[in-house]
């Protein structure tokens, strides 16, 4: 009898990408498993691409919600569906009380907030020996850390052509000439982002050489979009809050060059095997970087980065103001 397998996603978008070189190893640790995802609704279109999951099944509590007799009852009905192994991937307490509810025999996941009485296979991280994200979540497919080679794969998503020339369709858009994509947005915060006008130099100058920029986002980043677009003398097809997740990755997806900061739709982009430029600021690529052979990163590597804040704690955001477009421009001409 196949092994069946229930994952509790992470929030975030980029989290969530980086989650598929586990799904690669569990089947080649358990030939024929079956992958079910319980995630939240925002990510759903994310496993949707994924050839390795069988199900998706919507995670219904937000960031923050306790519900803790809503997610017992969830917890009671997942039980139901005869799963041999539940593997939580964030840490929080409360993401793990559905995994004890559920009853499944085998619990796996990290302490994170002490979840002893939670999990009963239980793990304890080692930052330092895996500082990669996608490390830490491929390593739960192994029976101890010390099984895992130290070697994750590189995300992959699949493509069906019906639904991404349905896509083109309903934003108007074609493939005629060449497609720089730009990903401006960095729900993090502000230090993660590269300044609008950077962008809109960036776009009149792949315009002047015919080619047609669209923006990519979601409605938080319409302001910055705009502003990127109004700069760079309307030369821009704005695309933030105007599709959905699954349109963003048919259409990303058709871009011949991605710019974007470190964000879920960066980790889209490498997933997409697009050539991609990804832009550093207060991150560190050496935590999350994008899993892509044509995935080229560039950072100033200033003293004060990276520090990893929301805001600049020093009021200047040196590390993104002070990386010019020409820069960007020369590495993506980089052979």
């Amino acid at each position: 009898m196949s092994r069946k397998i229930l994952i509790i996603s992470p929030s975030w978008i980029g989290d969530c990408v980086m989650t598929q070189p586990l799904y690669q190893r569990l089947h080649e640790l358990h030939p024929g498993c079956s992958i079910d995802v319980y995630a939240p609704k925002w990510s759903m279109a994310v496993f949707e691409r994924m050839p390795e999951i069988n199900r998706v099944m919507e995670n219904p509590f937000g960031h923050g919600a306790l519900r803790l007799k809503q997610r017992w009852q969830a917890g009671r009905e997942l039980g139901k569906l005869g799963y041999n192994q539940v593997i939580v991937l964030p840490g929080s307490f409360k993401s793990a009380i559905i995994t004890r509810a559920s009853g499944i025999r085998l619990r796996t996941g990290y302490v994170g907030e002490s979840r002893y009485p939670l999990l009963n296979d239980i793990r304890k991280l080692d930052k330092a020996a895996l500082p990669l994200m996608v490390d830490r979540y491929t390593a739960l497919a192994h029976p101890s850390q010390a099984d895992f080679n130290g070697h994750s794969g590189q995300p992959h998503f699949q493509i069906d052509p019906a639904s991404q020339q349905a896509a083109l369709a309903k934003h108007q858009l074609n493939t005629e000439r060449p497609i720089l994509a730009f990903c401006p947005g960095a729900e993090y915060g502000p230090s993660k982002r590269w300044p609008a006008a950077h962008f809109a130099e960036l776009a009149r100058r792949y315009a002047a050489e015919g080619w047609q920029i669209w923006l990519f986002g979601s409605q938080k980043d319409r302001d910055i979009a705009d502003e990127i677009n109004r700069l760079s003398d309307n030369l821009c097809t704005n695309l933030c809050g105007s599709t959905s997740l699954s349109e963003a990755i048919d259409l990303l997806a058709c871009a011949d060059t991605v710019v974007c900061n470190d964000s879920g739709l960066m980790h889209l982009a490498a997933a997409l095997d697009r050539k991609l430029i990804a832009v550093y600021g207060s991150s560190s690529p050496d935590h999350t970087p994008p899993l892509s052979d044509k995935a080229k990163i560039i950072s100033l590597k200033l003293e004060c980065s990276p520090c990893f804040k929301r805001e600049c704690p020093l009021g200047h955001t040196d590390c993104l103001n002070k990386l010019t477009p020409q820069m960007v421009w020369d590495k993506a001409h980089q052979p």
